[in-house]
């Protein structure tokens, strides 16, 4: 069966639609997307990732050509079309076509908005949320303004593969001792019932899914530090995890070959995992 996308404006069997070879985020990977997850054929967090896709707009000085009520329509008609239980939905705003130059275009040149969907049957219940990841740690190379969700993903996706290649299944970055995040997620240590996550900053991104975690646990009566922690911190912690649209809560349980804990998922992680799936899917729209 083929996709329907969504092309500037229309709805498309994905092997009709086209992107300009002039549009910058091809050229210069001058966009931003977000990834919203799809439970029981409903959105999780829609407003949390339409404001801060505004957000990165506003950013990088880039109009948005929807509404977000328009947003909301096109993904909810994307879910129909494609008939997604569980899966994710992606959306990607570029600057737009225009001739090749480092300046930006005159302003007036049409955004590039680009959203198609990814099924993922079982997402809620992925077996490694029962045996946990191994990560293992990384020099963070990026670029600075790392708090803007955009396109330039080439260094986590060679962090992916440093991971995959060392027999790992992802990458927590490090700089100046401390984590940042792992290369498409937040990252958390626990230790006690205290739970370990970087400050927001330019130095990672202001995750839509962290932020309802973060809120969930101190709900629960958990305490939260919100400051950077190093890799041995890490390695001496009782449990971590991660967090992201598309994983939800995710334990970690080795960290460059290190079990981290006892090796094993923990309760705090799985406790929050619950919470999370279970508010989320109430909120769903």
């Amino acid at each position: 069966m083929t996709r329907t996308v969504y092309v500037n404006g229309q709805y498309l069997p994905e092997d009709q639609a086209k992107v300009s070879i002039f549009d910058r985020g091809f050229l210069f990977a001058d966009g931003v997307y977000e990834v919203t997850s799809v439970l029981d054929g409903k959105l999780i967090d829609f407003a949390g990732h339409a404001k801060r896709l505004q957000r990165s707009l506003d950013e990088l000085q880039m109009a948005n050509p929807v509404t977000e009520e328009e947003l909301l329509e096109i993904h909810r008609e994307l879910v129909r079309a494609n008939g997604i239980e569980e899966g994710l939905i992606y959306l990607q705003i570029t600057r737009g076509a225009a001739d090749r130059d480092f300046a930006y275009p005159a302003a007036g040149t049409q955004p590039t908005i680009v959203l198609f969907t990814q099924a993922k049957p079982g997402l809620a219940d992925a077996p490694a949320a029962k045996t946990g990841i191994k990560v293992i740690s990384i020099e963070d190379q990026r670029w600075g303004r790392r708090d803007i969700k955009t396109v330039q993903l080439l260094y986590p996706s060679m962090g992916k593969m440093m991971a995959k290649a060392a027999g790992a299944d992802d990458a927590w970055m490090v700089e100046d001792g401390h984590v940042t995040e792992g290369t498409s997620n937040n990252a958390y240590i626990v230790k006690g019932n205290t739970i370990v996550t970087r400050h927001l900053g330019t130095e990672i991104l202001h995750g839509i899914t962290r932020a309802a975690v973060l809120r969930f646990a101190r709900e629960a009566q958990m305490t939260v530090e919100e400051r950077p922690f190093t890799v041995e911190e890490a390695k001496a912690a009782d449990e971590a995890f991660i967090t992201s649209a598309s994983s939800f809560v995710m334990p970690v349980v080795e960290m460059d070959g290190a079990p981290i804990g006892t090796g094993t998922p923990g309760h705090v992680t799985a406790r929050l995992r619950e919470i999370y799936l279970d508010e989320m899917r109430k909120a769903a729209v």
